[in-house]
């Protein structure tokens, strides 16, 4: 299945010169949102993840059902400010400018194998920072997946210590 005829792709945004991957026309498709979803997690399952966690926002659209498919539990990393609790909170900086990402402390236990998902991988300073969150707190990230991959802003590069997965990629 061809799934990069089901994400539109939007010139010049969120700004000039940037080709926006908008996955809302792929969900809308049940098939290949199904398709996307079993694929990518047959992919991950030989990685034997205790725990999938994913940015709160997009990437919870691929990493829920992920963990779901593979009998997993699920941790959400989310903006600061929308967690209860103790959190750990890390800084990052991205191509739009920086942000900031918290998770609850007991989230992660150590000795737990992680795996990270996202449903894009660009430059990898999320995915970067979602690492360093796991690993702080005890976790072993066993590899990193993706939706959707732009190789030309090498993000792969910077994950070259863990198996990274995705199943579309685009040069930019």
């Amino acid at each position: 299945m061809n799934l990069k005829d089901k994400i539109r792709v939007v010139p010049d945004y969120p700004q000039e010169g940037i080709s926006y991957k908008d996955v809302s026309t792929f969900l809308r498709d049940s098939e290949s949102f199904r398709f996307a979803i079993q694929e990518l997690s047959r992919k991950c399952a030989n990685l034997r993840p205790d725990v999938i966690a994913t940015a709160k926002a997009r990437g919870l659209m691929i990493g829920a059902p992920m963990a779901y498919v593979l009998g997993v539990s699920l941790v959400t990393m989310s903006r600061p400010g929308q967690l209860a609790g103790d959190v750990f909170s890390l800084s990052q900086d991205h191509e739009f400018g920086s942000d900031a990402r918290e998770v609850n402390k007991d989230a992660i236990k150590p000795g737990e194998r992680v795996l990270i998902v996202d449903e894009l991988l660009a430059t990898g300073s999320t995915a970067q920072t979602a690492i360093k969150m796991v690993e702080e707190l005890g976790g072993i990230v066993v590899g990193t997946a993706f939706l959707i991959e732009i190789t030309e802003l090498g993000g792969r590069d910077k994950l070259k210590d863990y198996d990274t997965i995705s199943l579309v990629q685009y040069n930019y």
